[in-house]
């Protein structure tokens, strides 16, 4: 599959204001909405090897998060899971979505998983209607995530000194770890690393990385989310991967009421860009069963 480069992603895109910054999105095909929420520390990039097949079947839209990507990265913020749960509703007012299914990934996780605590406390009153919601590799349980060494030294009183050691050459040592066997294209760690540089994006990320913590403080209410809901739920996972893998989908088979879980053997943290066609096939096929 021919790389996307990360100037012509962002030239698709447009720009919306949320809280007087600017947020990339990018929208592409017709049908019901399906809204894809990337992880950290990359961006709505991630789903380029995706987005055609998915575009051919649905209105898609992808989107930066604040801090991330093409989106403004501003220094002085707070950045949270609640707050990028907010810049959800608001591009779905932005958008005029009143119904949408969501597919996402890492970071992106938890965000969904804050956006389903809302869904169903709201009754649909003035919030998106979620129709589904597709989990790829994330820390949807605190207890299961075995976070890489240079994330718990972001989160630490250290991190913010971590962020001038950054470099590409670390980036990909960290990708390396995450990818399954067939590891990671060289064109991709540098598309990775010029997206998260985009506003000096790489030294904030002891700022992003806390929402580690923010997983434990609300766990009740996110674990909750996904076993209280009646929006139809599958895991995608990558089992190769040592953060949230195989572990992480066996411990999602006994936590979850009847789970739906699908593994893509050989396949690591990135399951959209290591397995791209197993992950359409399965993602197809999930939509498929709740028509």
């Amino acid at each position: 599959m021919t790389l996307l480069s990360p100037q012509d992603w962002q030239q698709q895109g447009q720009y919306f204001k949320y809280k007087n910054h600017q947020v990339f999105y990018r929208t592409a095909g017709v049908g019901e909405p399906l809204v894809l929420i990337h992880g950290f520390p990359t961006s709505s990039w991630d789903w380029y090897k995706v987005w055609d097949k998915l575009a051919q079947n649905y209105h898609v839209i992808a989107f930066d998060m604040t801090g991330f990507g093409f989106s403004d990265k501003p220094r002085s913020y707070e950045y949270s899971i609640h707050d990028q749960a907010d810049l959800f509703e608001a591009l779905a007012r932005h958008l005029a979505i009143k119904q949408c299914h969501l597919l996402v990934h890492d970071y992106g996780n938890t965000v969904a998983q804050e956006i389903l605590a809302r869904h169903d406390e709201s009754k649909n009153h003035g919030f998106p209607k979620i129709n589904s919601v597709c989990f790829l590799n994330g820390g949807l349980f605190p207890e299961m995530h075995r976070a890489l060494l240079v994330q718990k030294i972001l989160k630490s009183p250290f991190g913010i000194f971590l962020t001038y050691l950054n470099s590409k050459n670390t980036l990909r040592k960290s990708f390396e770890k995450l990818y399954g066997p067939a590891g990671i294209e060289a064109a991709e760690i540098d598309g990775y690393w010029q997206i998260i540089c985009h506003q000096n994006g790489h030294r904030l990320l002891h700022k992003l990385i806390h929402y580690i913590s923010d997983r434990r403080r609300h766990r009740a209410r996110w674990v909750g989310a996904l076993q209280q809901t009646h929006v139809p739920l599958r895991l995608i996972d990558g089992p190769e991967d040592p953060v949230s893998g195989r572990h992480l989908a066996e411990y999602y088979l006994e936590m979850i009421p009847n789970p739906d879980v699908v593994l893509i053997e050989g396949a690591g943290h990135y399951p959209q860009t290591e397995a791209p066609e197993a992950v359409l096939k399965h993602y197809f096929e999930f939509r498929d069963m709740h028509v």
